[in-house]
């Protein structure tokens, strides 16, 4: 048979086929000329079969059988095109419809395709780009699966934290602050602007050591995590060393953050203020709750862009700046998505805070004899030591409980973003030793 284009007959080629190298008869096509003829032959002279073209009427379409001939046998199993699973004498046979190592081999045919295998999980992940459920899923694993080390880091830190505010509220506090004038009617302005001087740093002073216990527990929580989705366990002194060097950056990234939203506000409602001291009240008002909503926006979509600095501080060795700027990458063109996912964690922890937190501040009025606004502002007002002590019982559960979802939340969304921007799941699946994987982190073959 010769390779020019064209039909040929069906059967037309015997079933001993020459040898392709060696000149013979060509098969009969519109295009052909008959062996027997010149190639210069004009067209239409002389016969374009070949005389060894059967007899008209001796052969059928194939498939149909000859009298007296017997049929051909049955292909092999397995041999065919769609051969099914199990097919060539055992699991997966070459056919199209079977895989090529067996049902549950590794690749799947055309008929049992079964799509892609599933992600590797050596931790408290699966190693690809996760849903929200999975990054809500993977905090909470965290502190199930490791929880000797989770929450022993979060209840010393909520302790050590809650012990420093009832001490300074139950000595200093309470005898330095005078919150009286605010409820006087008859105050004067400059006992006003003390009393509120005096409460700025009553509450000052609590929220300074409660954000210094979350930057701690943010800290010890972030290497446990970070370890955890490799599935490797950590205990809380091997997390403090390896944080450590870092607290100090991480402390001054934590105090310059909520510095910079605050700066941000404050310009937007300047120029307000200015008209409003020179003598146009009202339009200076106006505009300085216009300028304030505007600058509090760009203040929260800046705060959500650097949200993700505080793992890449600790996870990379990162400067403030450089960490600063490593979030930002990671968030761009992914700002809603960050910014729903942490103001979802954040409302799971105030809820689980709230749940805890209310009950023993209503416990602790009851027993203390307190008055309502005592209860609603006990940093402000002369409580007694049953109050304090009292809730600051439920202060250090709640935290105990909060601290790893947030803390787990920020990192593992950051693991994530990474995953998409920079196929970190690679280096993550070599990191943990998943097989198949070799030393430059990808696939093996």
């Amino acid at each position: 048979m010769n390779d020019t284009p064209g039909w040929a007959s069906p059967g037309s080629a015997p079933s001993d086929e020459p040898d392709p190298h060696k000149k013979g008869p060509d098969e009969p096509g519109p295009d052909k000329k008959g062996s027997d003829e010149p190639a210069d032959q004009p067209n239409g002279s002389g016969s374009k079969w070949s005389k060894e073209q059967p007899p008209p009427a001796q052969w059928s379409a194939p498939g149909a059988p000859v009298p007296g001939q017997n049929p051909p046998p049955p292909p092999a199993p397995g041999q065919g095109w769609g051969a099914g699973p199990g097919s060539s004498g055992g699991p997966g046979g070459p056919g199209w419809g079977s895989g090529q190592n067996g049902p549950g081999g590794p690749y799947r045919g055309w008929g049992n395709w079964q799509g892609p295998p599933a992600a590797a999980k050596p931790g408290v992940i699966p190693l690809r780009p996760l849903a929200v459920g999975e990054i809500l899923d993977g905090a909470v694993s965290t502190m199930r699966t490791h929880w000797r080390t989770v929450l022993g880091i979060s209840l010393t830190v909520a302790v050590v934290t809650e012990v420093l505010v009832v001490l300074l509220q139950g000595l200093v506090l309470n005898d330095a602050a005078d919150t009286e004038a605010l409820d006087d009617p008859s105050a004067t302005t400059g006992e006003v602007t003390r009393a509120l001087w005096d409460t700025l740093l009553s509450s000052g002073a609590v929220l300074v050591i409660t954000l210094l216990g979350t930057i701690v527990a943010t800290a010890l929580l972030t290497m446990v995590t970070s370890r955890a989705v490799l599935g490797k366990s950590v205990t809380t002194a091997e997390a403090w060393n390896d944080s450590r060097p870092l607290l100090g950056k991480l402390i001054g990234l934590t105090l310059l953050l909520p510095l910079i939203a605050v700066g941000i506000v404050a310009a937007g409602t300047l120029p307000g203020v200015l008209i409003a001291v020179a003598g146009a009240e009202n339009a200076g008002v106006a505009l300085a709750v216009i300028g304030g909503i505007a600058a509090g926006v760009v203040a929260i979509w800046l705060m959500v862009r650097l949200s993700l600095s505080s793992p890449a501080l600790m996870l990379e060795k990162q400067g403030v700046k450089k960490a600063m700027a490593r979030s930002g990458k990671l968030v761009s063109r992914s700002w809603w998505r960050v910014f729903g996912i942490q103001l979802l964690a954040a409302v799971i922890a105030n809820v689980v805070a709230s749940i805890i937190v209310i009950p023993f501040t209503l416990i602790a009025g009851a027993l203390s004899g307190d008055s309502v606004s005592n209860l609603l502002d006990a940093s402000g007002s002369d409580v007694g030591w049953t109050f304090l002590i009292v809730s600051g019982v439920g202060q250090v559960i709640g935290s105990m409980l909060t601290f790893p979802i947030t803390a787990g939340v920020t990192v593992l969304l950051y693991i994530d973003q990474r995953i998409r921007r920079e196929a970190l799941d690679l280096e993550l699946a070599r990191a943990a030793g998943v097989p198949g994987h070799d030393a430059s982190g990808t696939p093996g073959s």
